[in-house]
């Protein structure tokens, strides 16, 4: 294999960057779709996060039969909560949806049978399918346990029994979590949209300058210049590489902005991504970038048309988009396998990033180690292609 001539790289370069950018209406589309997903993505989650805090400042508490246990109402209210008669169809909007607020019911005998000293049944409705409703839900039973260990310390003070005959073992939990650990409990999502950024702006470009130049009937003309194999190979690869890089750089920027938009407070205070963030994130992707190009454009140089080549690339789509699910399914520490399954890797070192974690020189060896073989393997495969196309 010849040393690929630079000016002739720097040319093809140049020409493979003015045809990916000739199609601005879908390179529009591909800037919007990956680029604002990640931070939009965000934003809807700090509202959310900022309804549920919302919700909790309020302690409300919607009780059925309120009538029936003045002395239930009479905890919650010293609890500073404030008591709210639920509406008689309550058990029907919840269950359609058009509320979210759990009810507390409370039996017609429940006065009478906590005076006798047995235990009253008390019910909380709610609906397991809306997560805002779960959480109302777990706030009330907890105001109901303490209402039952309140009861249960009174009646032994009555009978001259010490309290601390209930609590033989004191609980205390500590955290060892950090502010940005916390934060990635919600922000862990955030590695799989520029991952997603990545490779649907690679996959654009690569298309276009392989599949797309031979549908247009500008591959052959190409070919037939007197420019080695591997210099068109290095040039297209690098100017989709280039497309990839460009569009990872703006998804991973763009979180900075999307956090001036946070209405949840506690989220706006546990999150730390800034330009040391974002630029690690870079990083990480570069080599990840430059391989995923190489390997789209050795799965579509093969096609004779964009809608064949975009058929073909379906499987490497569908496999960068599942692998950073396998994180999830395998919680807990990483594994020695999992640094080198491409895909997994970023997602795994981005994470680390947003945690705060120390990520070394030594962390980005095995990514780029398998980068490398990937890109290398590929592009071997497109210079192969090609040599074939001329021998026709």
């Amino acid at each position: 294999m010849s040393v690929p001539d630079l000016h002739a790289v720097g040319v093809v370069l140049r020409k493979e960057l003015v045809d990916a950018l000739r199609d601005r209406r879908t390179l529009l589309t591909v800037l919007i779709s990956s680029v604002l997903l990640g931070p939009l993505v965000l934003v809807a989650l700090s509202a959310l996060v900022a309804t549920l805090e919302a919700s909790a400042e309020r302690r409300e508490v919607l009780v059925s039969g309120l009538q029936h246990g003045p002395t239930l109402v009479n905890f919650l209210q010293r609890q500073t909560f404030v008591v709210k008669a639920a509406p008689a169809d309550a058990l029907v909007l919840l269950r359609d949806g058009r509320t979210t607020e759990p009810v507390l019911v409370i039996p017609p005998d429940f006065e009478a049978r906590l005076a006798r000293g047995d235990a009253p049944l008390l019910e909380i409705v709610t609906e397991s399918s809306r997560g805002r409703t779960e959480a109302g839900a777990r706030r009330l039973e907890q105001l109901v346990a303490a209402f039952a260990r309140e009861r249960r310390l009174l009646g032994l003070a009555l009978r001259g029994v010490s309290s601390e005959l209930l609590e033989p073992v004191r609980v205390q939990s500590r955290d060892l979590a950090s502010p940005q650990t916390r934060a990635a409990q919600y922000t862990g999502m955030l590695p799989f949209f520029v991952l997603m950024a990545v490779l649907y702006g690679a996959l654009h470009a690569a298309l276009d300058s392989t599949a797309g130049e031979r549908e247009r009937g500008s591959l052959e003309p190409l070919l037939t210049n007197p420019v080695e194999r591997w210099t068109l190979v290095v040039g297209k690869w690098g100017a989709v590489a280039g497309v990839a890089l460009a569009i990872a750089a703006l998804a991973s920027l763009g979180f900075i902005p999307a956090q001036w938009l946070l209405r949840s407070e506690t989220l706006s205070a546990l999150i730390r991504y800034g330009m040391r963030e974002a630029a690690l994130f870079l990083v990480v992707l570069m080599p990840f970038a430059a391989s995923l190009s190489a390997l789209l454009m050795a799965v579509a140089i093969r096609s004779r048309s964009v809608k064949e080549a975009q058929a073909s690339s379906a499987i490497v789509v569908l496999v960068v988009s599942l692998t950073p699910l396998v994180a999830l399914l395998n919680p807990g520490a990483e594994a020695a396998w999992q640094p080198w399954i491409p895909g997994l890797a970023q997602n795994l070192l981005m994470t680390r990033v947003l945690k705060g974690e120390s990520v070394g020189v030594a962390d980005f060896a095995v990514p780029l180690l398998v980068a490398c073989a990937v890109a290398a393997l590929a592009l071997w495969a497109v210079a192969r292609s090609l040599r074939s196309e001329v021998s026709r």
